[in-house]
């Protein structure tokens, strides 16, 4: 954040702390009416006790008193008295005329003490101009029978503010602080009153938002979301986001840590004395309203806290106290993505493969929409907008253009309505209108962060960024056609060009967010007969792909049914267009579309021949190709009885193939129909789940994840699925459960910040053949959703999984958690980072309940079983025993170390002149996605994959085993028949990419050069600090020649995966019952990611770095490593610290790439991906750092810039 605002530096600096309640010190006073009038109202006419604001004039004494016990208290930010300070609020005391002078008197008041404290020590003391949300709402009805009615509109809002924040500015505050925000429509205005405050003033003020949530699911009055209500409240002056009132401490950390964890923006918290007793009064004392704050604080979560409701001048001391104890929250650089929101977030990005915008309640898309709106019938019309919602659209496009409508009151009205039903506000809205009037009057009628369709500079720079600021200035999201001066861009020259010259424009002259942005290049009709229009299409497809390459962080968007305009009245040809269109844009980068769902189809279903003359259309392959369209067209179109009857012909189909049919074409009308006929065929219901209806699933996913299908489409073939299941489960209980009772319920879950599974998807299986209920909340699960969970289904035992160290951490919180709960409830730790010595001395100390320590998927069930036996208390007091002799055991064992001086004086010592370093053959970033499955099938190490099922023996010894042989031959064969089929059918896709860089050691650091000699990148290595026999202490950065020797050394990096779409399809499998495939085609993919590493490391030592160009050792010396150099990966013994791996995905481009990406924790999702470093040095060899000492920790945190707390957490097991 750049520090244009003094206050910035001091929030990185400190913990600042904010105020307590002005209200309750004003209670203590026990004023009467008269306290309230003064002299100067003494004759007003109306009642006055109550208006707290109104003493700042009439008795401010009071007030002065009131911020100089908070300043004495310690508080370095002082409120304005003027929560109400508004004439929307003081019309209840017709005291409107009197709202300038109440704030200005107040801002005054807390000025002139915080200037009298700042002159006795020199700290600055800020004033925050506290603005209230009124007491009125603009997103919603006072009225049940009347949705649309609103107590209050947005222009009166904003002149309301527009007047406080005129007089507190007077005043002399420092902060304009938008408080105790229930609707964030009603903060919206302030924040825009502010603005136009500033630029007529010509100086502006940091802007702090903070919310109030409305109950313990995190929204606030108006029905927003959390991460919703924040990503609604973004503003150039907006320095912080946090939340007061509504709960106390305890109540809010959930949601405070949410905040911390999303948002690049200070943080602040300043909570009420608890929850209200049953008389109204707050009884938390001070110490313990501290003691939550600090947890917080502990955990690196803030920079501001303060008090609200019921916290005195001592609640404000104690908080002080812990505050100075504690470092500020650095501010997370957290990735941009294009987020659009209503009630709840709607991100674009790479997961969601392609957004539907549904079209239905644009009037020129939907006649229906547009005759119920000349109607007046607004219920019907609203039912087509949650039809839209329910059939899978996650944006809702709305348009009045009409010359018969006033379209400014439609818009307004039908936005109003859409507020009243949460299924549909929940989605952002792309206000459509070519009107501006009509898009700001839809600005200024619904909260959230939506979607302005459309700008253009059709009318000049001038007027695109007057009215790109005000845009901004809502927070809203901009489509930006292709369109200027000139005219509309009809061809791929001009498309490219006026979007980079609007993109360049919006970006360096207005500030306006890249990631806000989307472009619509325009989608125009082809085969036309017009020759000019045949390139259209391919010109878009261009276009996008140069888009997304060209222009960061940029989107692409498009009014797709334009496209088949000349083929009005035939359905099946316009369908086919575009399906076809959409999938090579999409491929090509196309984010989000305007889609009647019903307008397109499978694209494997399409016939051959048409989707032969459609695509000759859309490339524009042949000079003839609209002619042959338009002939053969007629051979498609049907009139509605033939249609039909063309339609119902797969109900002379096998009852299996029916079942698979309905699943993939979304059909509910037959299922239970369908079902009952397969009851009859099938010996058991669960055969017709993993049967047919699996098949359909498993076909709904290939077509998906190669982009032929869509999003839509996905949603009903889901329902018709849900609707499967839930007619087979009665018939699915008789036949398994009847009324046989389950041994016990256990909750598991991969621990938040890891996405790895595998072992837990195990575990959950095994447990549920062995008669265990299992709940499974999945992977990244939060603290708070583990225990409330648990709670909620009251089970017998958690399990948590963690495949990576900083796992290890969030278990520890989990147990820390548990413990302060009071639970008693058996806690399970597993996965491939923990260990029993890690349970003992880190985890079973946290939690006074039983911990155990889970090995693998057999033991697991053992403890499980014995935990709900009659031996359970014996084996609990055995386990705590056996523990507690760990932890004294491993005290008294601990190995010798030396000092990271002497380890650095005795390193490894290479005569550097006479070492023979071959520059490599290529220089340089270079991605891989050529190597198919059969490339890489070779490198297999299967050793590893038996170990996965819990074999534990080598291959191929293990085939012959007695115990394991047939098993394991036929998990092989297996295994073998799935890679063949991933090569058949594209299912997993490979990507890799690697680089080689000039590269040189300083100390214990590696650094990385580009052509020009400039650093590139610094990698921080640890050294060997553990006593050994030969006296050597390792680090990596001994493999590289020193900086000093001037000798021009090199190292490279790598990341590769088996993608995303393995990861998708396996949990596809699971969600729908196939555990076994889901499983081993995870095992599959961890093994294919390695052995991509193999192939690509052998690669790059004989053709792309070509140090070892005549290396022709056997396969199984390769996979034991019996080649010059070596490659470790990130996380592993010599290369300990995950946060690395930032720093190659940097270097590589490597999320651009391979399209994985890093997770807060600093793993890879998807899971079946290494990244790691090439050494060519023929002395390089694996080895372990072992733990180091606090010294050699301390000075890594300044090299890594990392602090050591942090690292601390991130490396539980580092230290000796």
């Amino acid at each position: 954040m750049i520090s244009k605002f003094k206050i910035i530096d001091d929030l990185k600096n400190r913990i600042l702390v904010i105020d307590g309640a002005m209200g309750t010190n004003i209670q203590s006073y026990m004023l009467d009416e008269k306290d309230y009038r003064g002299d100067i109202l003494k004759d007003f006419p109306f009642a006055l006790k109550g208006n707290n604001d109104l003493l700042s004039v009439t008795n401010p004494n009071i007030i002065k008193n009131i911020h100089r016990g908070f300043l004495e208290a310690g508080a370095d930010i002082i409120e304005t008295n003027t929560l109400n300070s508004n004439f929307i609020s003081q019309r209840d005391f017709n005291l409107e005329e009197l709202v300038y002078k109440m704030n200005y008197e107040s801002a005054k008041i807390a000025r002139d003490l915080c200037n009298e404290f700042e002159l006795k020590d020199g700290r600055k003391r800020y004033v925050a101009g506290s603005i209230g949300p009124t007491n009125k709402m603009a997103s919603l009805s006072p009225d049940v029978e009347d949705p649309t009615l609103r107590s209050v509109n947005f222009d009166e809002l904003k002149e309301a503010y527009k007047e406080q924040v005129n007089a507190l500015i007077d005043g002399g505050i420092d902060i304009v602080l938008i408080e105790t925000i229930f609707d964030s429509l009603n903060a919206r205005a302030a924040i825009i009153a502010a603005n136009e405050v500033y630029k007529e003033k010509g100086n502006s003020l940091p802007i702090m938002i903070s919310g109030t949530i409305a109950d313990k699911s995190g929204r606030i009055l108006s029905g927003q979301d959390i991460l919703a209500f924040a990503n609604s409240m973004r503003n150039d002056n907006i320095i912080s986001i946090g939340l007061n009132c509504s709960f106390g401490a305890k109540e809010l950390m959930s949601f405070i840590k949410e905040l911390a964890e999303t948002q690049d923006l200070f943080i602040s918290v300043y909570p009420n004395a608890g929850l209200p007793n049953e008389l109204g009064f707050y009884d938390e004392s001070p110490i313990v309203t501290a003691t939550y704050i600090e947890e917080m604080l502990k955990e690196g979560y803030l920079n501001m806290v303060g008090g609200c409701c019921g916290t005195t001048f001592e609640h404000i001391k104690e908080i002080s106290k812990v505050a100075k104890k504690y470092k500020p929250r650095e501010i997370k650089k957290v990735i941009k993505e294009s987020v659009y929101c209503g009630l709840e977030v709607t991100k674009s990005n790479k997961e969601m493969n392609f957004i539907n915008i549904g079209e239905r309640t644009n009037i020129s898309g939907s006649a229906k929409f547009a005759r119920l709106i000349k109607e007046k019938n607004y219920e019907e019309a609203l039912k087509i907008a949650k039809n839209q919602v329910e059939n899978g659209a996650q944006i809702i496009d709305v348009n009045f253009d009409d010359g018969l409508l006033d379209s400014e009151f439609e818009m307004e009205n039908f936005l109003k309505l859409i507020a009243s039903d949460p299924d549909i506000s929940a989605k952002p809205i792309m206000i459509d209108s070519s009107r501006w009037e009509v898009i700001e009057k839809g600005l200024k009628s619904i909260q959230g962060k939506h979607i302005v369709n459309s700008i253009s500079l059709k009318n000049g720079e001038e007027e695109f960024i007057k009215i790109a600021n005000i845009i901004k200035d809502f927070g809203a999201a901009v489509v930006v056609m292709a369109f200027d001066e000139i005219g509309q861009a009809d061809n791929y020259e001009r498309k490219i060009n006026v979007c980079k010259r609007a993109y360049d424009i919006l970006v360096n002259k207005v500030n306006f967010p890249p990631e806000d942005i989307i472009f619509d290049p325009n989608i125009l009709a082809i085969a036309t007969g017009i020759e000019e229009h045949n390139n259209y299409a391919v010109d878009f497809i261009n276009a996008t792909k140069w888009i997304k390459e060209n222009l960061p962080k940029a989107k692409v968007s498009g009014g797709v049914s334009n496209l088949s305009f000349a083929f009005r009245g035939n359905n099946r040809v316009r369908e086919a267009m575009h399906s076809v269109f959409l999938y090579h844009a999409i491929k090509n980068g196309m984010d989000m579309g305007i889609v009647n769902p019903g307008m397109i189809q499978i694209y494997d279903e399409i016939p051959s021949d048409l989707l032969t003359l459609v695509e000759d259309v859309i490339f524009n392959k042949r000079n003839d190709a609209s002619e042959r369209l338009l002939d053969a067209a007629n051979n498609y179109k049907s009139d509605n009885i033939k249609e039909k009857s063309n339609n119902e012909n797969w109900r002379n189909f096998s009852c299996r193939e029916r079942l698979e049919y309905s699943l993939v074409k979304g059909i509910t009308d037959y299922i239970e129909e369908d079902l009952s006929e397969a009851l009859n065929i099938y010996d058991k219901a669960l055969n017709i789940i993993e049967g047919p209806l699996m098949e359909g699933m498993k076909r709904v996913g290939e077509l998906f994840g190669d982009g032929k299908m869509f999003l839509p489409q996905v949603v009903k073939s889901a329902r018709v699925m849900k609707k499967a299941t839930a007619f087979l489960t009665p018939y699915i209980d008789k036949d398994v459960l009847g009324s046989y009772k389950k041994d016990g319920k256990i909750l598991i879950a991969t621990v938040k910040g890891d996405v790895h599974d595998i072992g837990k998807n195990i575990v959950s299986v095994v447990l549920s053949c062995n008669n265990f209920e299992v709940i499974d909340l999945g992977v990244m699960v939060p603290c708070e959703e583990i225990l409330n969970r648990a709670i909620e289904e009251n089970v017998d035992i958690i399990g948590l999984s963690g495949l990576i160290t900083p796992s290890l951490n969030e278990m520890i919180t989990v147990a820390k958690e548990m413990e302060k709960r009071g639970l008693k409830i058996p806690l399970i730790i597993g996965g491939a980072t923990t260990s029993k010595i890690h349970t003992a001395l880190k985890i079973d100390p946290s939690y006074s309940g039983p911990v155990i320590y889970g090995f693998d998927a057999s033991k697991t069930v053992e403890i499980c079983k014995t935990l709900v036996s009659k031996n359970r208390e014996d084996f609990i007091d055995n386990t705590k025993n056996d523990y507690k002799r760990i932890r004294e055991n491993y005290n008294k064992s601990k190995q010798d170390y030396v000092s990271i001086e002497e380890a650095r004086k005795n390193k490894l010592k290479l005569d550097w002149n006479s070492e023979i370093i071959k520059k490599p053959n290529f220089l340089g970033v270079k991605y891989i996605e050529d190597y198919s499955i059969n490339d890489i099938r070779p490198f297999i190490d299967w050793s590893f994959f038996f170990i996965a099922w819990g074999m534990k023996m080598k291959y191929p010894e293990i085939l012959e085993d007695e115990k394991y042989g047939s098993e394991a031959k036929k998990i092989l064969n297996d295994a073998n028949k799935l890679l063949d089929e991933l090569e058949i059918n594209k299912i997993v896709k490979p990507r890799g990419v690697f680089g080689i860089f000039r590269a040189n050691s300083c100390a214990d650091d590696i650094e990385l050069y580009d052509d020009k000699n400039n650093i590139i990148e610094t990698f921080n290595m640890f050294r060997q600090q553990r006593k050994n026999e030969n006296n050597i202490y390792l680090s990596l950065s001994d493999y590289i020649a020193p900086k000093e020797s001037k000798i021009e050394d090199y190292m490279g990096a790598f990341l590769v995966t088996s993608g995303k779409e393995a990861k998708e399809y396996a949990n596809e499998l699971r969600d729908n019952g196939d555990e076994y495939n889901s499983m081993l085609l995870n095992f599959v993919c961890d093994r294919l990611a390695e052995a991509f590493a193999e192939k690509l490391h052998l690669d790059l030592r004989k053709k792309y770095w070509g140090y070892s160009e005549n290396e022709n050792l056997k396969l199984d010396d390769v996979l034991k490593g019996k080649y010059i150099g070596i490659r470790p990966a990130i996380g592993y013994p010599s290369l300990k610290d995950q946060k690395e791996i930032k720093k190659i995905f940097r270097i590589l481009d490597g999320e651009n790439y391979t399209g994985a990406s890093i997770t807060e924790n600093y793993m890879i999702d998807p899971p079946s991906s290494v990244c790691g470093l090439y050494f060519a040095n023929k002395n390089a060899k694996y080895f372990d750092v072992y733990k180091i000492d606090e010294n050699q920790l301390s000075d890594y945190s300044k090299r890594n810039n990392s602090s050591l707390n942090e690292l601390k957490l991130r490396l539980p097991y580092i230290l000796v």
